[in-house]
């Protein structure tokens, strides 16, 4: 029982350490830019030696990924997000406009992680190739989560009866862009409710029937 115990602290020690990493190189990052930000920055504030860091992410470009990963899923559980429950949740709504409601509060949660942590990245990946290549640019993961989504939404009742799937991931891709977020969000102030709103309300008119 003693070494279970053990077992399980170490465990936790471990937990703990990669989060403590991972929020200190998500405020490095988004306040000094990638670039800018070198392991030992990142190690100084998490309160771990930079070998730690090595031991356990391997090197910088592998600690973004990670951090990137996280920030979307919001845990670092081996979860993809169409597996989420607040995916499955929005899909399994009854109506069209049922489902708006509930994807887009679930996509906002979402957005309020990774915009900050995108702009980030989209700054690392024109700068270092490496980078660059973790991401494959033939599959755009966003789109695909947004796409299952038209294809569910176009199924229900309350759909525009001329919607196609396409059209639908485009409104629903385009709309809920973390650009457009950080624009109103960020840059005009909105309040994370203002947008939420008017983020459902725009879908509705575009993609529901009256």
């Amino acid at each position: 029982m003693s070494d279970v115990k053990r077992s399980g602290r170490r465990t936790g020690k471990a937990q703990e350490t990669r989060r403590r990493i991972l929020e200190a190189a998500l405020a490095l990052f988004v306040r000094d830019g990638y670039g800018a930000t070198n392991l030992q920055d990142v190690a100084a504030r998490a309160g771990v030696a930079v070998q730690t860091i090595y031991f356990v992410f391997g090197n910088k470009r592998t600690l973004l990924k990670e951090l990137v990963d996280v920030t979307i899923a919001g845990d670092d559980e081996p979860v993809a997000t169409m597996d989420r429950p607040w995916f499955t949740g929005a899909l399994a709504a009854d109506t069209a406009p049922r489902m708006l409601d509930a994807y887009v509060a679930g996509t906002t949660a979402v957005l309020e992680r990774v915009a900050p942590v995108g702009k980030v990245l989209e700054a690392a990946a024109a700068s270092d190739p490496e980078v660059a290549a973790l991401w494959p640019r033939d599959v755009d993961p966003r789109y695909v989560v947004h796409q299952a989504a038209a294809e569910a939404l176009v199924t229900k009742p309350g759909a525009r009866p001329d919607l196609s799937a396409r059209e639908a991931a485009d409104l629903l891709y385009g709309l809920l862009s973390p650009d457009l977020y950080l624009l109103f969000v960020r840059e005009r102030g909105w309040s994370l409710e203002r947008w939420t709103r008017w983020a459902g309300q725009t879908l509705r008119a575009q993609l529901c029937s009256e």
